[in-house]
């Protein structure tokens, strides 16, 4: 029983590898960066968005596909901000996977965008697995949630070319070691980046979206 499982599971990542790969490709044809966000419900990943749209939109193209679960409210926050975004509610499952990437793609009119998020299903496991196309996946970590998350859930922090600490500005307020969480991450990935921000108070925002559109021009250049 076990076996078949594994090769269900083996044949599911396979054909969604393949998906992620045309998508990747057309991704790259086109010169649009792709960032997947990943992280617990309420660590601040539409925040985040909201926080960073601003500064973004004045010097690139920006659209979003947000997963959920239920409702439209996150796609519908991004909207008010002239935003093209796209839900896509998943119906009870736990992450997105490529095909729904290129269904929403298909059915979306987000223009022609620069900078693409993937705001995926509020969830540290199962959509660690699901290759979408990225180009980077994104690893947020509130500092709400405690500080032992890196190496309790690696596979992210290990996946992850970036995490961002958010709601900095609670620091005071909650029992959460920076150092000790930045060794974790360093350790499960020594070459990814780190930012720490707070979306309401602005810490690190600036840093975050220079970063994202350091890495748009070197994916379009090469350099």
């Amino acid at each position: 029983m076990n076996e078949t499982v594994v090769d269900v599971q083996k044949r599911v990542l396979s054909d969604n590898d393949r998906i992620a790969e045309e998508l990747r490709q057309s991704f790259s044809d086109r010169g649009i960066l792709v960032a997947n966000l990943i992280s617990s419900p309420g660590s601040g990943k539409t925040t985040l968005l909201e926080s960073s749209i601003p500064s973004l939109v004045q010097r690139c193209r920006v659209a979003v596909l947000e997963g959920d679960i239920e409702t439209e409210r996150d796609a519908d926050r991004l909207r008010s901000m002239g935003v093209p975004a796209y839900q896509i509610l998943t119906g009870g499952a736990c992450h997105l996977d490529a095909r729904q990437i290129a269904r929403a793609l298909s059915d979306a009119d987000l223009g022609q965008p620069d900078l693409l998020f993937i705001e995926n299903v509020g969830n540290l496991i199962c959509p660690t697995s699901y290759d979408l196309g990225e180009d980077f996946k994104v690893a947020l970590l509130s500092v709400t949630e405690g500080d032992d998350k890196p190496f309790k859930y690696p596979a992210i922090f290990s996946a992850a070319n970036v995490t961002v600490i958010t709601k900095s500005d609670l620091l005071a307020h909650v029992r959460f070691d920076l150092e000790a969480v930045k060794r974790q991450i360093r350790t499960l990935r020594p070459d990814g980046s780190i930012f720490l921000t707070s979306s309401t108070g602005g810490i690190g925002i600036d840093s975050w979206v220079d970063y994202l559109l350091q890495c748009l021009e070197t994916k379009r250049t090469g350099s």
